[in-house]
């Protein structure tokens, strides 16, 4: 049944007058939204923001303060922002846009006066790790899909620094799908500190009044043969590649569609094989490289189109020409019947079955059942850009996807998004082809039709692509198949996890008294008080949290400074924590890394210095793909600081810099994949008289097929010509614990102050010249010192026969044979 045209609006404090419609259940989850931290969900389309900003109204009328909502995308932020500038009674420019377009310093200047602050998580992340903003005024937050409040995302650390540092904190957590099962919402609850839950289902009849009902149809396709002959070909490739890791006994079959759970956990005991020196590890891995791109090429021509697999052979084709390209992606695209699929894929002059099926869908919903308008939704930006040139040709059509450039597509500026959105809801086309970008939460305008150009395998995805229809009349929802492809799987996996979450909220609608005993073991101050007590250092809020002993070790290091300032092994005392390395989401969706790095140029080296007490640490912008930064910013008695520096990764002194390499990285230089870290090793011994690198990871020589005498001679190196320091951590938490006993050691023992004075120093002539020798045929910067050494030039080096190369110490017959190839060979 629909609304009724008679409804009153809502007259409450702050809020826009004749604006909001009076629903009572949207009324009935703000209110028990006012007296405690709470889940709120509610199905989509049924107004979740309304009940958010009916909180905000009243903390603002009745605490001040400042309001914060986190939203996971730009467009989503924006969308809230022009709501909730329509719906409060509170002047436009009050409430505040925060994204990474909104430079640093004006965000800290905005937050002071603003009353409303719309911003996406990565944004406050990175201005609260930079101590650019304060959360002790916020008297309400609002964390906006809330269900990717999980693993390592950054809603874990907002929340914990939230209820750590607010004066009068409140926490709404909003949700369509908070999980799949009770656990995950326990999960999501406990990481943003919710103590209670309230739900709203379609089967009350306070929602039922303004919802409709929703057809959901699943239609089958079958693929024609020339595509099935280009998958039966990447197939037995796929085929002949387990057979391999069969033999090395980490599969038991070599069945192409074998699960993805199954090759993980071949992954597994191939990294096992890797640990113990076994070569058999490493030829296996490679083997498992290969099979994931064929799998990959195989979903593309199965279930996207025949153009999206072309777009992929190229990109391929590409790396596999690129310096430094693995031998996996060099025999990918040199077997024989790949090459096959290839020229299959580039003959192939007919349409998917799934572009018709779309068409005629199409045709029927506008023309047959009189609709107006439509979304199209895929998993690949590639799909998204044919179908839309496809369709185009009989429907007026848009695509709309997010701003990364991801899959060799250009993405869309935020301006381009906004502007599509305004034109579809105006009605000013009649199709919007969309990346997962549009699932969460954007208002789009209700649609007649939603047509998911396959099945997506999460089921909480599938709901929010599902919300975009019955919003404001009875809609429909399509889901194409290719019979006997992986879209059949991950229909009913989608299925089986949205059935099983429906259960669970009803569950958790009937017990949500016994949920909120669960999580309301201990009272927020409590809550407060036991982050404090217990030093929690990590900052994500998952149940592996590590806790680290940051007093133990302020009391040992001052202990120690009693004694003639000098440092004993008490300087380094304290209870040792561990930390877990950040989770990987599952959900393949489209989210922008919302700080902008400046250019090059623009790099400048921090001024800041510690003022007043406690230890300050000046971090590197980009460090923030790590943990680190952010651990130290929740431990007491640290401030940290974010710089784009110009040398370094970690400033902890006037004379000490870090520079940080996770294992990879630093086995990466010693491939000729990434040249960087002599360079950057060298540009810190020239400005700084202690400079430290830490090695981060296990098995540094286990990983990677890679020489131990190799390793050895890189960390002699930096140890011996360069003059650093070189320490090893186990992990992200282990390097924040070093970085923090480095930091006080030097501040509070020595007295030093942070003072970032380094700048990055133009190459030596020397360098350069290594520079070039070491790109021929990867042959790395300590090889190339000796080839220099030996002929006394570039020129002499370039022009050197094979037997003369051969006479330079470290370089055997594969090199020299190479290295040759690279100098003398045609460019074709």
């Amino acid at each position: 049944m629909a609304a009724s045209d008679t409804s009153e609006y809502l007259d409450r404090p702050l809020l826009a007058p004749g604006f909001l419609e009076d629903r009572s259940y949207q009324t009935t989850l703000a209110d028990a939204a006012c007296e405690a931290h709470t889940l709120v969900c509610l199905p989509t389309g049924l107004g979740k923001t309304t009940v958010s900003c009916l909180v905000t109204a009243h903390r603002l009328a009745e605490y001040g303060g400042t309001s914060l909502m986190l939203a996971p995308t730009k467009p989503l932020v924006q969308q809230h922002a022009e709501f909730y500038r329509e719906a409060l009674d509170v002047p436009d420019d009050e409430i505040v846009v925060f994204t990474g377009d909104v430079r640093p310093d004006d965000r800290a200047a905005l937050f002071e006066s603003a009353r409303v602050v719309m911003a996406t998580p990565q944004v406050i992340e990175n201005d609260l790790v930079g101590n650019r903003v304060s959360l002790a005024g916020v008297t309400h937050i609002t964390f906006d899909e809330c269900h990717r409040a999980t693993g390592d995302y950054a809603y874990n650390y907002i929340a914990d620094r939230y209820h750590a540092d607010a004066e009068e904190p409140l926490v709404t957590g909003m949700s369509a799908s908070p999980g799949g099962d009770k656990e995950e919402i326990l999960r999501v609850c406990e990481n943003l500190g919710l103590s209670e839950v309230e739900v709203m289902t379609e089967d009350d009849a306070d929602v039922a009044e303004h919802t409709y009902r929703t057809e959901v149809d699943w239609q089958h396709v079958d693929l024609p043969d020339d595509v099935l002959a280009i998958r039966d070909a990447l197939n037995e490739v796929i085929t002949d590649r387990l057979e391999k890791l069969k033999d090395l006994g980490v599969v038991n079959s070599t069945d192409p569609n074998m699960s993805q759970g199954q090759l993980n956990k071949a992954r597994g005991q191939l990294q096992r094989l890797m640990s113990n020196d076994q070569s058999e590890g490493y030829k296996g891995m490679s083997a498992h490289a290969e099979v994931m791109k064929l799998r990959r090429a195989t979903e593309l021509v199965e279930t996207q189109s025949v153009e999206s697999l072309r777009r992929y052979f190229e990109r391929q084709r590409e790396q596999a020409r690129s310096s430094g390209s693995s031998k996996a992606s060099q025999r990918f695209v040199s077997e024989p019947k790949v090459k096959e699929a290839m020229r299959l894929a580039e003959s192939f002059d007919g349409l998917h079955p799934k572009f018709r099926k779309t068409r005629i869908l199409l045709a029927e919903t506008f023309g047959l059942e009189g609709g107006s308008r439509a979304i199209v939704f895929t998993e690949s930006r590639d799909t998204a850009e044919t179908l839309t040139e496809f369709l185009s040709e009989s429907f007026d059509t848009r695509r709309f996807v997010g701003q990364g450039d991801k899959e060799g597509s250009d993405g869309m500026t935020q301006k381009e998004q906004k502007e599509t959105l305004d034109r579809f809801r105006a009605g000013e086309f009649e199709v919007l082809v969309s990346t997962s970008v549009a699932e969460e939460g954007l208002d789009v305008p209700d649609v007649d039709l939603v047509l998911f150009y396959e099945p997506v395998p999460k089921g909480v995805r599938s709901i929010q692509r599902k919300g975009r229809t019955g919003r404001a009349s009875e809609g429909k929802v399509v889901v194409l198949i290719a019979n006997d492809t992986r879209d059949e799987a991950f229909f009913w996996m989608s299925r089986n996890e949205e059935k099983r979450m429906e259960e669970e909220l009803r569950k958790l609608k009937g017990m949500a008294g016994e949920v909120e005993a669960e999580l309301g073991q201990e009272s927020l101050a409590d809550f407060a008080d036991a982050d404090r007590e217990e030093g929690d250092a990590d900052g994500e809020g998952s149940d592996d949290d590590a806790e680290t002993d940051t007093e133990a070790t302020a009391e040992a290091s001052a202990g120690a400074a009693a004694t003639k300032g000098q440092s004993g092994l008490d300087s380094f005392a304290g209870e040792e924590g561990e930390a877990d390395g950040p989770e990987t989401g599952g959900d393949d969706t489209e989210e922008e890394s919302d700080d902008e790095e400046p250019a090059p140029e623009d790099r400048v080296a921090a001024t800041a210095g510690t003022d007043g007490d406690g230890v300050e640490i000046v971090a590197d912008q980009r460090e923030l793909d790590s943990t680190i930064a952010r651990d130290l910013s929740t431990r007491d008695g640290i401030t940290t600081r974010l710089e784009t520096l110009a040398v370094g990764d970690y400033v902890l002194s006037d004379r000490v810099v870090v520079e940080r390499k996770s294992v990879s990285d630093f086995l990466d230089t010693l491939l000729g994949e990434d040249r960087s870290m002599f360079e950057q090793v060298g540009d810190a011994v020239r400005n700084y008289a202690r400079p430290v690198v830490i090695v981060e990871g296990e098995d540094l020589y286990g990983e990677r097929n890679v020489h131990p005498n190799a390793i050895r001679g890189a960390l002699a190196s930096l140890a011996v010509d360069f003059g650093a320091s070189v320490l090893f951590t186990r992990d992200e938490g282990d390097t924040a614990d070093l970085i923090e006993v480095i930091a006080r050691r030097e501040q509070e023992e020595s007295s030093r102050e942070v003072r970032v004075h380094g700048e990055k120093s133009n190459r030596t002539l020397d360098e350069q010249q290594e520079y070039v020798v070491s790109a021929v045929a990867e042959v790395g910067p300590v090889t190339a010192r000796a080839l220099l050494e030996h002929f006394g030039s570039v020129e002499a080096v370039m022009t050197a026969s094979e037997e003369e190369l051969l006479e330079v110490s470290g370089v055997g017959p594969v090199t020299a044979e190479r290295f040759r190839e690279v100098i003398g060979g045609d460019y074709t």
